[in-house]
């Protein structure tokens, strides 16, 4: 076995109701003032006032930051941390952007470094703020990663990548996903389950048994999921699966980094502002049916886990069944079955493809090299 390292969130909670214990842990690990991140959507859900009036109760001051827009811009982090002075931790609750703005907050607020230093990976020193996620979608996992992603500019994203930046406690609450609309359930969902896949069967040198083993887990709580999760909003256990399996997801593809879908994804989102879980789910079949040509065998091995009945086909045909199922739960899931359905047309997809050539940290981790000439062709298959 090569050597490999694996980090996650030290301290993982799970439960219904939890939320309503969120001050007293708060109190314990980050003391009377806290800064809570989350985004105008959350303001409307009762989910913040259950927050506050339980971190009041428990004496603990909040100042709240409710500007997190989807993909943040760099002014929203630097707009957050600001809001960050003189408190003694940071409290993320919502989906991955606002957890990922509360973990930039975390760190520059206390580490003294600018935001423009630390993109990229390692580059994140610390020391950061005691940090608390809370999230309240089944998708990013950012509870329990060392990644933010941050848009730049018009539409590029770029990222910071540091263990510094794992939060110091993921609370995961199903009933706060219970009222998620269907098209967010079915795209945030897609979402983590491409984690789980391109963990699986990441090229990076960090591909580890740890992280197989917790991509095999997600996948196979996911799989019969989310369907139910979309269908049926109230059916908590298939909520608790989809939370915890997107839990696992994010700690697999933390450790054993995602590759050339979320790398094609990006532009997606970037440009036409597509949430980052559909961009996903559009490109994600045809960038298996491209990987499986040279390397079916971690797709093969992965379908029967999510897809019982895909057991007992050969290695190539398992690989594209898999992509097939995957595409299909897509559509009866509710979402669009293609780049067009959500307005990008043929003469956009150079520019797509272009841009998805800065995403080198992503595709060096493909199984398969993707060239800009492959990555028009996977669009063109999208589309």
């Amino acid at each position: 076995m090569r050597p490999f390292t694996f980090n996650t969130t030290p301290s993982i909670r799970m439960g219904a109701g939890l939320l309503d214990e969120l001050g007293g842990i708060a109190k314990t690990l980050c003391g009377d003032r806290v800064l809570l991140v989350t985004d105008p959507g959350m303001m409307t859900t009762g989910i913040v006032d259950r927050a506050l009036d339980c971190l009041r109760k428990a004496g603990v001051s909040v100042t709240v930051f409710s500007d997190v827009q989807a993909d943040p811009p760099e002014a929203v982090i630097h707009a957050a941390t600001q809001a960050a002075a003189g408190t003694g931790g940071v409290i993320g609750i919502g989906g991955g952007s606002s957890i990922d703005v509360a973990k930039l907050v975390a760190l520059l607020a206390k580490g003294g470094q600018a935001l423009a230093d630390v993109y990229g990976v390692g580059m994140a020193k610390g020391p950061r703020l005691p940090l608390i996620a809370v999230p309240t979608t089944a998708g990013t996992g950012s509870e329990v990663t060392p990644i933010s992603i941050v848009t730049t500019g018009a539409s590029e994203k770029m990222g910071v990548v540091s263990p510094v930046i794992i939060p110091d406690l993921a609370l995961l609450d199903p009933d706060l996903t219970r009222d998620l609309p269907p098209h967010v359930t079915a795209a945030t969902g897609v979402d983590a389950m491409v984690h789980a896949i391109e963990a699986f069967a990441s090229a990076s040198p960090n591909n580890n048994a740890i992280s197989r083993a917790l991509a095999c887990e997600a996948l196979r709580l996911m799989g019969p999921a989310l369907e139910r999760a979309v269908h049926q909003p109230h059916d908590m256990d298939a909520r608790a699966d989809m939370l915890l399996g997107s839990l696992l997801a994010g700690q697999a593809f933390a450790n054993s980094p995602v590759a050339a879908v979320h790398a094609l994804a990006y532009p997606v989102g970037g440009h036409f502002k597509v949430p980052h879980g559909l961009s996903n789910a559009l490109v994600l079949p045809h960038v298996m049916r491209f990987n499986a040509e040279t390397a079916p065998e971690p797709y093969a091995a992965l379908a029967p886990i999510a897809f019982p009945a895909l057991a007992g086909l050969e290695v190539p045909q398992a690989a594209l069944a898999f992509a097939d199922e995957l595409a299909a739960l897509s559509l009866r899931c509710g979402l669009p079955s293609g780049l067009s359905g959500v307005g990008i047309s043929e003469s956009d997809l150079p520019l797509l493809a272009r841009d998805a050539m800065n995403q080198s940290r992503l595709l060096v981790n493909n199984p398969r090299e993707v060239t800009e000439a492959d990555a028009l062709a996977i669009y063109g298959a999208a589309l």
